[in-house]
């Protein structure tokens, strides 16, 4: 069956021949564009139900929730998270196998679960996608796009049409996630976005090209989107997470032209770690940007002062730090099927790298009390001042 076609039940198929050879729209010309614009009469919207509301584990109970890629790695925690905060969760990916076992752990946490396998990378599946899921269980309150897929391996080892699938897969399924959720959030004036992010959207490392290229691209197209949000004075909020590296299945199933098993660029995080983070960023939309890890805000620092300097250390140490050979290489990958779909396993959460990753970030819960931080500085900063003067024997 056919990408964007309704299988069974109504359960949205993909074919992963048809993706290979078709990466373009399949069912005509897009709808429902950006100049439609409707509200719903006054007063259907209550308080209650406004994005500003969100702040708490209370804002997300009995919320709908989608997250996409919520088959394994950081999409699946974040989906069992929003599960233990009561909300109903939409789960989208293409392996049926991983999508049933990760509905299961929402319905265990406490919450109500739909599981839905649908390639990222086509507008129109994940448009029916969407409709499946207003009609099963009610309008989409929360957005949360983390699918992706990724080849490791230099540039010019790159088949152009697995770099293509990356791009489509990790950029464009974050452009049709994000297109989907507007169409409906916008004409309800309500409604919070949440992408997922890498420190590789603003700092490219050697031998993953194509999804640091899409990273990038993410970047971008959030920042040109959220300016046209606040153009409207629309009250759909947009944020992203930066994400440092995180131990999840995908070094496991990555397409890689490598010699040796690819491995995160330390330090790696848990997926537990990023999955708090977004669920936090969905909770509290407001600020454009979180930062998740040490070496998150470190890169990104380093990079505005000198960029040239890690272009360097990267080419030095770059191939090195993303190879181990405690594992054996990888095989054919899950960038054209799944491998958590028919006939595969279920590979759960979390990575083969469990006994060197962190499960807490400071650099996070600094981002989620910058403002409590910021007053305990003025505080001593205060305080200091006033014992400086004491002991120069001036009043204070």
């Amino acid at each position: 069956m056919r990408d964007g076609a309704t299988g069974s039940g109504g359960r949205v198929a993909w074919d992963a021949a048809a993706a290979k050879a078709a990466f373009g729209f399949r069912g005509g010309r897009v709808s429902a564009g950006y100049g439609d614009v409707r509200r719903w009469p006054a007063g259907t919207v209550s308080a209650e139900r406004s994005t500003n509301a969100m702040a708490g584990h209370a804002g997300l109970r009995d919320r709908v929730a989608v997250v996409t890629g919520a088959s394994g790695g950081v999409g699946r925690v974040t989906a069992r998270l929003l599960g233990e905060r009561g909300a109903a969760v939409a789960l989208l990916a293409r392996g049926e196998v991983g999508l049933e076992a990760a509905a299961k752990d929402v319905r265990d946490a406490g919450g109500r679960a739909l599981p839905v396998a649908v390639d990222a990378s086509h507008y129109p599946a994940m448009r029916d996608a969407a409709e499946r899921v207003e009609a099963e269980l009610g309008p989409i309150d929360v957005w949360i796009n983390t699918a992706f897929s990724s080849v490791f391996g230099p540039f010019t080892e790159l088949d152009p049409e697995e770099f293509e699938r990356v791009t489509r897969v990790t950029y464009l399924g974050f452009v049709w996630g994000t297109r989907v959720a507007l169409e409906r959030m916008r004409r309800r004036d309500r409604g919070v976005i949440v992408q997922t992010g890498s420190a590789l959207a603003y700092r490219g490392v050697p031998l993953q090209s194509a999804y640091c290229g899409a990273k990038h691209a993410i970047q971008g197209f959030t920042e040109s989107l959220r300016c046209e949000l606040r153009h409207e004075k629309s009250n759909v909020r947009i944020t992203m997470v930066q994400l440092p590296a995180v131990n999840t299945p995908q070094f496991d199933w990555v397409l890689s032209r490598l010699p040796k098993h690819p491995q995160p660029l330390p330090p790696i995080y848990q997926p537990e770690v990023a999955a708090r983070a977004l669920v936090y960023a969905a909770e509290h939309p407001r600020r454009r940007e979180y930062w998740v890890g040490g070496s998150t805000a470190l890169t990104l620092l380093a990079n505005k002062v000198a960029p040239g300097l890690l272009d360097r250390y990267l080419a030095r140490t770059g191939y090195r730090a993303q190879q181990t050979s405690s594992l054996p290489p990888t095989g054919v990958g899950n960038l054209w099927q799944p491998a958590d779909g028919p006939g595969g396993r279920d590979y759960g959460a979390h990575g083969a790298f469990d006994p060197s990753a962190h499960g807490r970030s400071v650099q996070l819960w600094a981002s989620q009390h910058h403002g409590a931080l910021a007053g305990a500085a003025l505080a001593g900063g205060a305080v200091l001042g006033l014992l400086r003067r004491r002991r120069n024997g001036r009043p204070g």
